[in-house]
């Protein structure tokens, strides 16, 4: 099965019925106002133009992450702000994940449990990749909050607690339910208070009291740990059996493993293919046109981010992004995402670790179901190079 077929499989198996909703979307224009959806973006430079205004398109309005986030999170947690509360937070939060403190986080947090999958890999194991991923994921997140090294059986359990809460939303929800809202705070209200401790702290080698000394209040440190928790685990986690999955099965895996500095390269790559937010919403709060369409406040944007990164073709290594697309899966402008450059170093290590073992062959996978962003149930490998 080749490889946009199995992304195809693995969106409709999350999503449907929505996932053929918002593909055909696609075919109506590269914007289209949807009685009871909103007005829908579907190509890249109305998408970069929406996200660049953020005084008329707004995420802390009826419709908006605001709405959806707000009651488990706070009211100060970057991707429910606007205006100059936004400015300031981002502003103080910008020295948090420099693309060197978050390598040399990763390359710490990740040592023994990558050294173990290298293990593993080596004497000719099958190893899911599902699994490998979230217990990384588990691992820096863990780093994140504050939490005390654990063993790989905490990891995966910190990962299942974010994915509870991330699964009760869909491509469809405006707002949790009040039960949704209490299932929420009660995985993040104790994590919470873990990251308070370590912000008291102060220890200006954790993420947490670094951001004591980059000026952020307790609460807005503990909403950021919130939002990186429910945020950072799922991208990272899912992505990286879909990348392996895509190099393998466009017969570029042995390329990239031979010529590691296209590693970054295919991640972008994969990143559009996959698209870890297939959707982002706006709330409008002043008049505007859009690719010729009038927006009245009041109404609600959702940028179809999967269409806008699908327009441009199944999975290829040598096609570059355009500049309108370019990481357009993780926002742009003032709400560009602030975790990204960590995300990238644990992609970097946990994928490099598993180029390491190849020629790899896919043993098993299958989809998985009744989750936000779409993935494999399981992803199982075997290196090849063991005799």
């Amino acid at each position: 099965m080749r490889a946009p077929d199995w992304e195809r499989r693995l969106y409709l198996a999350a999503h449907p019925f929505a996932y053929p909703l918002l593909r055909g979307l696609a075919r109506r224009g590269p914007i289209v106002r949807v009685p009871g959806l909103g007005v829908v973006v579907n190509a890249a430079p109305l998408a970069r133009e929406v996200l660049m205004d953020g005084e008329t398109f707004r995420k802390d309005g009826p419709g908006s992450p605001g709405d959806l986030w707000t009651p488990v999170l706070g009211p100060s947690v970057l991707l429910n702000m606007e205006g100059d509360a936004h400015r300031a937070l981002r502003g103080r939060l910008t020295g948090l994940f420099t693309p060197s403190y978050t390598d040399a986080l990763c390359a710490r947090v990740l040592a023994d449990p990558l050294e173990r999958l290298a293990d593993r890999l080596a004497r000719g194991a099958t190893v899911d990749l599902v699994d490998a991923a979230r217990v990384m994921a588990g691992a820096v997140i863990s780093e994140v909050i504050g939490l005390d090294a654990g063993t790989e059986a905490d990891f995966r359990h910190l990962f299942e607690q974010g994915e509870r809460i991330v699964s009760m939303v869909s491509l469809r929800t405006r707002r949790l339910t009040p039960a949704q809202v209490e299932r929420a705070r009660a995985v993040l209200d104790p994590l919470g208070a873990i990251a308070a401790e370590s912000y008291a702290d102060g220890d200006e080698s954790t993420v947490m009291g670094r951001m004591r000394t980059l000026g952020l209040s307790e609460d807005e440190a503990r909403g950021a740990a919130g939002a990186f928790f429910l945020t950072g685990t799922e991208t990272v986690a899912t992505l990286l059996p879909r990348l392996i999955a895509l190099l393998a099965d466009s017969g570029q895996l042995a390329r990239v493993a031979a010529a590691r500095g296209l590693l970054d390269r295919a991640i972008d790559e994969a990143m559009r293919v996959t698209t870890p937010t297939p959707v982002m919403l706006r709330s409008v709060h002043r008049p505007a046109v859009v690719g010729g369409v009038a927006i009245r406040p009041g109404d609600r944007v959702l940028i179809a981010t999967h269409n806008c990164c699908r327009d441009h073709g199944p999975f290829d290594l040598e096609r570059p992004h355009p500049p309108e697309l370019r990481r357009l899966w993780f926002g742009a402008g003032p709400h560009f995402c602030i975790g990204y450059p960590l995300a990238l170093a644990q992609i970097r290590r946990v994928a490099g670790t598993i180029l390491d073992a190849a020629p790899l062959r896919i043993t098993g996978r299958a989809a998985a179901r009744g989750v936000l962003i779409p993935t494999y149930s399981h992803f199982a490998v075997r290196s090849e190079a063991v005799s």
